[in-house]
């Protein structure tokens, strides 16, 4: 894997989770905190279960027995009359073929877990459909749900979290879905506070990364669906729904956010956290080339051009022949597979003009159709960003919040100053819980306020929340129930 992908798959595997993942967070603690203290100073009641996990055997995630992927599975096949269903009608329901498993290989004690298949709309207006994952925990408390958007970051239905999250699932190269896999120790964080979770494969039956409309519309039809589905999961018909995403999955959160006064104004949504913003696709293009990170270019333009077929048409004709062959590849590989064999490589060069995304009219459109800031929620919102990100300049997040602001929104809004994007995925999301535990709990909050910090993990909401996360996430992966203990 390339450092990117460690950090952020270290991060998301919370701190020893997973054997091998526990030195790298305990790194992180130390960095942040800038000391050589031991881990008990920062993850305090959890250091002697980390320990523990260091000791356990990684058990191999090659050759396990195979799970139809969705391009594959008559489920996920779109009807051919969808056009006459309703956004959020409940098209077909399962549930999933496989259980619900950490890293595809553990399996989660959930009280329930459901697929929908659910008509929603696409960034052209056409009808469609896509698939929730419904993860319901012991004890839930069937009146509050979320809906968690993750980081699928692919050009291909095969990567989506209604796969991912199963046990068998093929991963494809190079552990390709393990970041989406990571995502559920974040996920089951949630479900541990009695929360209802549900989890839709916001890029729809094409794979169309960064088709943002698709994504929030996605995202909150998923919530429609839902709601619609109190005959056979229980949730109640006016539940407080929340919604939460990192870095990919912060598109279709903020965009749902944006789209829902006018898209879904009959849903009432109390809030929405966000971290790992990305307001402008043109400028991680130019941020990431020739680095790390480059892997997302090609995934996020082939993508859109799964969505917008003038684009797929453009790239044809522009894509150099030496390079056609791996430029095409996201298309049958998963985001770890991509940032691999994209890592510090010139994508942009793979074009006949390199220029070609930034100046080409119909590129341009369809990127700049594609950007954050159209217009303004009006649930509250939680936004959390390095200022070290290496994906997104902070700079363009500030804009963000000053626009939601000036035009009347309510944001808290925290930049952190030692972490960077994959980092904070982790070091936040205590921050992240708490502040939507407040929002469940219906705090309410009224206008902005923007802070800098040292670090998120040394916020004191984090500090309450992080040693439970370690603990529970630990001992779910060792066969712990999901859920409160009590109701």
């Amino acid at each position: 894997m390339v450092a990117f992908g460690l950090r952020l798959v270290a991060s998301l595997a919370v701190a020893g989770a997973v054997a091998h993942a526990a030195p790298q967070l305990a790194g992180i603690a130390g960095a942040v905190t800038h000391a050589a203290a031991p881990p008990e100073a920062v993850l305090g009641d959890a250091a002697p279960l980390l320990r523990t996990a260091a000791s356990l055997p990684v058990v191999d995630m090659v050759n396990l027995a195979s799970l139809r992927p969705p391009s594959e599975d008559p489920f996920y096949t779109v009807p051919d009359d969808v056009e006459e269903a309703a956004p959020g009608t409940i098209l077909r329901h399962r549930a999933p073929p496989n259980a619900i498993a950490g890293f595809g290989i553990l399996p989660v004690r959930l009280q329930a877990s459901h697929q929908i298949l659910y008509r929603t709309t696409d960034s052209l207006g056409d009808a469609t459909a896509t698939v929730l994952t419904v993860l319901i925990p012991y004890n839930a408390d069937l009146g509050k749900v979320l809906s968690y958007q993750v980081a699928e970051d692919a050009a291909t239905i095969d990567c989506a979290p209604s796969y991912a999250f199963q046990f068998g699932h093929a991963t494809g190269p190079n552990h390709g879905t393990i970041v989406t896999e990571a995502e559920l120790l974040l996920v089951e964080a949630a479900l541990e506070q009695g929360w209802v979770v549900i989890v839709p494969d916001f890029l729809g039956p094409k794979g169309a990364f960064l088709a943002n409309e698709l994504a929030g519309q996605a995202t909150l039809d998923g919530v429609r669906a839902a709601i619609n589905s109190a005959s056979f999961t229980g949730i109640r018909k006016k539940p407080t729904v929340t919604m939460w995403g990192y870095s990919g999955g912060s598109l279709a959160t903020l965009w749902a956010a944006e789209l829902q006064p006018t898209y879904a104004p009959e849903l009432s949504i109390a809030g929405a956290a966000v971290g790992g913003t990305v307001p402008n696709i043109a400028t991680t293009v130019k941020m990431v080339n020739k680095k790390e990170s480059a892997g997302l270019i090609p995934a996020g333009i082939l993508g859109l051009a799964n969505q917008y077929p003038e684009l797929d048409r453009l790239l044809d004709q522009h894509v150099l022949p030496q390079h056609r062959a791996g430029f095409y590849k996201p298309r049958s590989q998963c985001l770890m597979a991509n940032l691999n064999q994209f890592a510090n490589k010139d994508v942009t060069g793979m074009l006949d003009d390199p220029s070609l995304i930034f100046t080409h009219p119909l590129a341009v459109s369809v990127i700049n159709r594609n950007r954050l800031g159209s217009s303004t929620p009006r649930m509250p919102i939680f936004v959390y960003k390095s200022t070290a990100d290496e994906v997104s300049p902070v700079s363009e997040t500030d804009a963000l919040v000053r626009q939601y602001c000036a035009a009347g929104a309510t944001v808290e809004y925290q930049r952190d100053a030692e972490s960077d994007h994959g980092s904070l995925a982790v070091l936040a999301a205590p921050k992240a819980l708490s502040w939507l535990r407040e929002t469940m709990n219906d705090r309410r909050r009224k206008g902005c306020v923007t802070r800098t910090v040292t670090s998120s993990l040394l916020d004191p909401a984090a500090l309450e929340f992080l040693p439970k996360i370690l603990i529970d996430a630990l001992l779910i992966l060792l066969g712990k129930r999901v859920g409160p203990i009590f109701g």
